[in-house]
């Protein structure tokens, strides 16, 4: 492959990498290109916040030249411009929470996930915005404003990786990081025609951390433009670490494999919509069944499954597990009571519900969870992957907090238009955002194709034969990328 300056930002990670690797291109060049990309579609986007000054940022590309020179390479992101969630701490970089409260913290170190990108070759030039404490999957904040959707600027990016998932549509990242609690890897992703992986509960530890025993909900993961891009950044960010005890020991060189395979006879549960109980906008089931029939055009069996337990039982148990969880990350900031007031409602709204819940709630809701786990796996008896849309809605006006309706239904949480995604969190499965096609509005949605237990691997090789087979329609750019 021939790579010249001008390509640099529309090439894959890997084929950068490899590019970088036999000095078809300079990491010095890599990191001018990206920095007028950043240049010219942030000021709008404003996806990368807290950018790093251009001038270290050459001189790292240039000490990564010079190491190479040397024949010595950090490994396969060697020199490859990276921007960290701004929920996660880079050493020498603010780490705002998108909380006013904490708008001038600057991290001492660096948390695990950045450790791990730098030490395989990754130069971090800033952060990806999110939401304030990362709730609500619609990227705003106090600190840095709105991040806008890259296909339609007048419209959310999703979130709460909404950052990330727009930095990399733009061209202005090729791979990026992020985290999931409620769908904050695969809604943005979906809403920008990227990939987003949430992985298994435990295979990409998080550290530091409040706490390292019950807090397994949230995880971070990936995101990347191309499935092989996105397992290689998981074969990175992956893998067992002593101060989380609960990480898998999973040897994370697996994903940095190969993904072919043959996907006929991949047996697929459609979930849809439960049967009604999950309002959906018009025409995201429509785009999500085509992708379906590129799937079964693949030869996959696609049949209708059913959700074992009644949804509403998991829906309030997940607003237990939630507000407990949610709540002590809120409270330190309470301390002051002055705080108060330059907290955003969602996160105060978390708070107060959790000062009321007992043990016994909590109990009771993780044994409605571990029912709930029991039932999925009698579904993966019959299916090896179950599919759902990403989201209910499209993306919606960036100047709206949150919808307060969906199909007509009014919307009684901040977060319940994206009650979608709570199966593959609440029961600890890996989940893929695809791209599975754009709405009348040329709006994107995303297909959330859900995993067996641990199997991260055989959900990204399906990924992988999905995107071969529909890579001129992921291929598309949004407006104003060349």
């Amino acid at each position: 492959m021939q790579i010249t300056y001008p390509d640099i930002t529309q090439c894959s990670a890997l084929d950068l990498s490899r590019a970088i690797h036999t000095q078809q291109v300079s990491c010095r060049e890599v990191m001018q290109a990206t920095l007028a990309q950043v240049d010219r579609l942030n000021p709008l986007s404003n996806a990368i916040v807290s950018r790093v000054e251009p001038d270290l940022l050459m001189s790292q590309a240039a000490e990564r030249d010079a190491q190479l020179a040397r024949g010595q390479s950090l490994g396969w992101m060697h020199g490859l411009p990276q921007a960290i969630k701004d929920l996660a701490n880079v050493q020498g970089l603010r780490t705002s929470l998108g909380s006013p409260l904490m708008k001038d913290f600057v991290a001492a170190e660096d948390g695990l996930m950045a450790q791990r990108m730098k030490a395989a070759g990754a130069i971090v030039i800033g952060k990806t915005n999110t939401p304030e404490f990362g709730l609500g999957s619609h990227t705003f904040n106090e600190v840095f404003g709105a991040t806008r959707n890259a296909w339609n600027p007048s419209k959310s990016a999703g979130g709460s990786s909404g950052g990330a998932a727009v930095a990399l549509a733009q061209r202005m990242l090729c791979v990026a990081d992020g985290s999931d609690f409620m769908g904050s890897l695969r809604n943005p992703a979906g809403w920008n025609h990227v990939f987003g992986l949430r992985p298994s509960q435990g295979l990409v530890p998080m550290w530091p951390a409040q706490d390292v025993f019950i807090a397994q909900l949230g995880t971070e993961g990936p995101m990347a433009r191309h499935v092989r891009d996105l397992a290689m950044l998981l074969s990175v960010q992956a893998g067992k670490h002593a101060a989380s005890p609960l990480s898998l020991s999973q040897d994370p060189a697996v994903f940095a494999g190969s993904l072919d395979s043959d996907p006929k006879g991949t047996r697929i549960g459609w979930l849809g919509d439960l049967q009604g109980y999950l309002p959906m906008e018009s025409g995201i089931l429509d785009i999500c069944q085509s992708a379906l029939g590129s799937l079964s055009d693949m030869g996959c069996q696609v049949d209708e499954a059913v959700l074992g337990m009644p949804p509403e039982q998991v829906w309030q148990a997940w607003l237990v597990w939630r507000q407990a969880l949610v709540g002590p990350r809120v409270a330190p900031f309470l301390v002051n009571a002055a705080n108060r007031e330059k907290i955003k409602p969602e996160a105060l709204w978390e708070h107060d519900q959790s000062l009321s819940l007992t043990g016994a709630q909590l109990m009771s809701a993780s044994a409605t969870r571990t029912r709930f786990f029991q039932s999925m796996l009698q579904l993966f008896e019959r299916f090896d992957v179950l599919a759902i849309p990403v989201a209910q809605t499209w993306p919606f006006d960036v100047t709206m907090r949150w919808p307060q309706s969906v199909a007509g239904r009014t919307m009684d949480t901040y977060h319940r238009w994206m009650e979608v995604v709570i199966y593959a969190t609440f029961a600890g499965l890996p989940a893929i955002s695809v791209p599975a096609g754009f709405g009348p509005d040329g709006l994107p949605m995303g297909l959330s194709l859900i995993g067996k237990p641990q199997g991260d691997l055989d959900l990204l090789k399906l990924a992988h034969a999905y995107e071969m087979a529909n890579q001129a329609m992921i291929a598309q750019k949004p407006p104003g990328v060349l």
